[in-house]
């Protein structure tokens, strides 16, 4: 007898109330599948204090802070025996892993267990964090190639975007890859954006004749925040309010160095916005997205100022980029903070051209997370047909 709906299991080592990208994208698969004939759940580490409120069942291991980069914890599932008893039991289809570490290696478990195909996504430069955290570079290697392994041992491997393959590429992976975008949640095909930011400016007290610049995203170094804060202090004869939204392990330093150079009157750091409906008020209500990160692959936060109309000011050598044509759909600058700060410049002085380019960023860089599941839908029934075919 034929299943009345097709079963997912989700498994990633981040989830809310740990708002990074990969985890807001695990939560809208999840949401999304649960809308059709689809049915998923997620398997991720525990938070302590933190109660989930979903439409879908969400599993908790017990996990440790990772203390070198809060607010993250290291997933620990198997001192949980019955939890993993439970999840082993679960109808699965398919199973679709967004990390290769704990929660990652339970899937591939599981999968083969269940003789289920495993589906992973690459999201991540691994080997930044790698470096970040330890100084040794026979060790960081190490780690590398067994995080290409467990791709290796996968059945499809998907990226973000096209770009994404290089990075993947230059780990040591050799398999195949596909490309599945992400989406946003913020975006309402409804609403008429330019309307929209007018009222967002007046509701966050802001002026019409206000510069506003904006970051989204974790705190931490290797997203190039010190280099964008740097670039600030070269613009002291422009007036802009740039807002930083976001926790992570380098907010003292970050607060420290806007402090030295004599930036606290321009900048305003917000903290951790949960509320998604007022983090859409301030992506609204920018003028401009910066994003210098060489770090990230294919951020969601780029894509969600996308949705409002907001464009984005990115480093042409970076992955994120991949999806930014300069003056059309966002901007591009040098690796320097001379040329970064001088675009700013340039722009504050060219508001047409912003407006122009943030619309039509709103086109061509954003999709819904409804939109991107039925796609991924027809995906997973692929890869379910294939495998049963062959095994």
């Amino acid at each position: 007898m034929k299943k009345e709906k097709n079963y997912v299991g989700i498994f990633n080592d981040t989830f809310p109330p740990i708002m990074d990208g990969v985890a807001v994208c695990v939560n809208n698969y999840a949401h999304w599948l649960n809308k059709g004939d689809w049915q998923s759940c997620v398997v991720t580490p525990d938070m302590p204090k933190h109660k989930d409120e979903a439409d879908f069942t969400i599993y908790r291991y017990p996990s440790i802070p990772l203390f070198v980069r809060k607010p993250y914890r290291i997933g620990l599932p198997d001192l949980n025996p019955m939890m993993i008893k439970d999840i082993s039991v679960l109808p699965y289809d398919i199973i679709h892993s967004h990390c290769p570490f704990t929660s990652g290696l339970l899937a591939l478990r599981i999968a083969k267990a269940r003789k289920v195909p495993l589906v992973t996504t690459f999201h991540s430069k691994f080997r930044d964090n790698f470096e970040q955290m330890i100084p040794s570079k026979k060790i960081v290697d190490l780690l590398v190639r067994q995080v290409i392994t467990y791709f290796d041992a996968a059945d499809e491997v998907w990226i973000p975007q096209a770009s994404v393959e290089e990075t993947l590429r230059e780990y040591g992976y050799k398999g195949k890859v596909e490309v599945v975008e992400n989406g946003v949640d913020v975006v309402d095909m409804q609403v008429n954006v330019w309307q929209y930011k007018q009222e967002s400016r007046r509701n966050l007290n802001l002026q019409p004749h206000d510069f506003v610049l904006l970051f989204v995203g974790q705190h931490i170094l290797e997203k190039n925040l010190r280099f964008l804060i740097e670039s600030l202090s070269l613009l002291p004869e422009v007036k802009f309010k740039m807002y930083f939204i976001g926790t992570g392990y380098a907010e003292k330093e970050l607060h420290a160095l806007v402090k030295e150079l004599h930036l606290d009157e321009k900048v305003t750091f917000l903290g951790q916005v949960l509320d998604r409906p007022l983090l859409k008020q301030y992506y609204a209500a920018a003028d401009l997205f910066l994003f210098p990160s060489l770090y990230d692959n294919a951020p969601l936060v780029v894509r969600e100022a996308a949705s409002m109309g907001t464009p984005s000011l990115l480093l042409k050598e970076s992955t994120c980029a991949g999806i930014v044509t300069d003056n059309v759909n966002g901007f591009l600058a040098s690796s320097s903070t001379i040329a970064y700060a001088e675009r700013i410049r340039q722009l504050q002085a060219e508001k047409l051209l912003v407006e122009r380019v943030g619309l039509a960023s709103v086109n061509s860089i954003c999709r819904s997370w409804e939109n991107i599941l039925e796609e991924v839908k027809d995906r997973y029934a692929s890869l379910i047909k294939r495998y049963e075919r062959y095994n």
